[in-house]
This record gives structure tokens, sequence and C-alpha cells, in this order.
């Protein structure tokens, strides 16, 4: 990708091709061209050990945007939970151990949460997203938070993750219930991306 090419593009600092998807959907009404890292197989993976959700989507989208040399986005998001003192945290797609997967993770948590009654299952997502300019330098950074309640079963099978127990009590549903356009109208990176994208749209368009 050379330097012409490479300032009207975003690169997405992910492999997750759920969360690329849910991160192109939220950009697309204001035309900007994005990529995925995973377009580009020589990219080392960055490794999330940072301490803070901060830290680890800083990390992503510097690493990403000085190996392409371009504009990049990095997203770290998780859930966490009050009764478990806000675990799993950073943790969150990790949560099982080393093979985590969605089913394992989920299991996890319910086993985690098996003593904990209805009223103290509070929880909420967190979104931080960080983008970095071509040389590195982290530009951006928002955060944003959706509170809910993590229910003892799955409903609906959209989204991915914690969403079928991820209960958002105003609307009686989880985010595995409802449609991908209402996800992305009140989701913690919805509401991350509504801070983040005017201010997105005015730095692309100086390059």
């Amino acid at each position: 990708m050379n330097a012409q090419s490479a300032s009207n593009r975003l690169i997405i600092a992910s492999r997750n091709q759920k969360k690329t998807g849910e991160i192109r959907d939220l950009l697309a009404p204001w035309k900007i061209e994005v990529k995925s890292v995973g377009d580009f197989p020589d990219v080392p993976k960055t490794i999330e050990d940072g301490e803070t959700f901060a830290a680890n989507a800083a990390k992503k989208a510097a690493k990403v945007a000085t190996a392409l040399n371009s504009w990049a986005l990095g997203e770290d998001s998780g859930l966490c939970v009050a009764a478990l003192g806000g675990a799993p945290g950073i943790y969150s797609a990790r949560f099982s151990g080393e093979n985590a997967n969605d089913d394992l993770n989920n299991a996890k948590l319910q086993e985690e949460l098996k003593n904990v009654s209805d009223d103290k299952r509070n929880a909420f997502y967190i979104c931080h997203v960080a983008v970095s300019d071509s040389e590195g330098n982290v530009q951006l950074s928002m955060e944003a938070e959706c509170h809910g309640r993590i229910t003892r079963d799955p409903r609906g099978t959209n989204g991915f993750g914690y969403d079928p127990y991820f209960l958002i009590p105003e609307y009686g549903r989880t985010f595995g219930e409802f449609k991908p356009i209402v996800k992305r109208q009140i989701s913690h990176r919805a509401r991350a991306f509504r801070q983040l994208l005017p201010k997105l749209v005015s730095l692309l368009k100086q390059q």
C-alpha cells in the first residue's frame, strides 16, 4: 500500500470477522474505505498484554498503522460483571483459557454466577477505540459503556461473545435478540463510535 492510497483508507486492527463487520457497518454512512488487518496476512498479530482496554486498543492501532503505513483503528472491548469484581474485563475473549471460544466463555460465566441472584447480576459492556496515524501516533481515543444484566439462559442468536446473555432491562431483550440495525444504535461500540466518527472523518479529510 503506498502513501497516497494509505491516506484514504482506515485499517481495522482486528481479525474478528463479526467485530470487523459491525465496525464496517458503523463507518459505512461516512463513506470511509475500510480494510481489515486480516486482508494483510504478513502483518503479525498484536499481543494484547495491556492492563486496560485503552492500552490494548492503542497498541493494536499503532502496530497495524506502522506495519502498513496507514491510518488504523484499534478497538478493545469486553464484559465487566459487578459480582465478579469486574471480570472477565480485558480477558473477556479468553475468559475460559487458551482454547477459549464463545460457548466456553459463556459456560464459565454461568458457572461463576450460578449462586448469584438475578438482582445482583448487573454488568456492562465497555468499548475503547483508538485511532493511530501512519507513524504510530494515537490521534483519537474514545470509550463508552452499555449497562445491562446477565441472564441465566441464552436468548437470541444474533451478535457474538456474551450477547445472548446480556439483557438490556429497559428493552426486555438481550443483544442476541436485537436485530443488527438496532444493536448498531444502542451498543457500547455504537456509543463509542458516535463520539469518534465526526472527529475521525475530519482527520481523514485532512490527509
